[in-house]
């Protein structure tokens, strides 16, 4: 792992942390972490492979990160204040998001290391996984599908807090027989 790669982990757990404060539900909420993910992809997806079963890892550790991206954006609170939609990470969903980059961190600092390397090896041998790129584009698949999924999750779940709100105001303007 190189020096940019734990900025850009580190700099990935940092935003779920400061989630944890409330904040608006704003486009540089959304743009910051699309951003950074994007930007991995750009730098780690050089090739794809398809051979042996390195389509099925990449899709299971994927399916393992929209469940986790899902259940993230489920945890965290979404509520509507002062005319705006207001966020809110959970300690469960802040706890979901350090799990999950902990583990991708930890498995890259493990297969790393001569130890790790020689298992990784010997299960991928067994498991027809033809390549160390396979991991990569599994481990990034996963990355990716969590932070689509969570901040989809949290988007639709704001326009639904917000559709509420107007609904309601709207209801209230338009009574028969109320007074202004």
């Amino acid at each position: 792992m190189t020096t940019t790669d734990w900025f850009i982990d580190i700099a990935l757990l940092l935003i779920v942390l400061r989630q944890m404060r409330e904040e608006r539900l704003t486009t540089r909420t959304i743009l910051l972490p699309l951003g950074m993910i994007a930007w991995a992809a750009d730098n780690y997806l050089t090739t794809i492979p398809t051979a042996g079963d390195d389509v099925l890892l990449a899709v299971v550790f994927a399916a393992i990160g929209v469940v986790f991206g899902l259940a993230g954006g489920l945890l965290t609170r979404v509520r509507h204040a002062g005319g705006h939609v207001l966020i809110k990470a959970s300690h469960g969903a802040a706890a979901l998001w350090i799990i999950s980059m902990g583990f991708r961190l930890g498995f890259a600092v493990w297969s790393t290391h001569p130890s790790g390397a020689a298992h990784l090896t010997s299960f991928s041998a067994a498991h027809h996984i033809t390549s160390g790129q396979a991991w990569v584009v599994a481990l990034l698949l996963m990355a990716v599908g969590e932070v689509v999924v969570r901040l989809g999750t949290i988007i639709i779940r704001g326009q639904l807090v917000q559709a509420r709100v107007d609904r309601t105001a709207n209801k209230q303007a338009h009574r028969p027989g109320a007074y202004v």
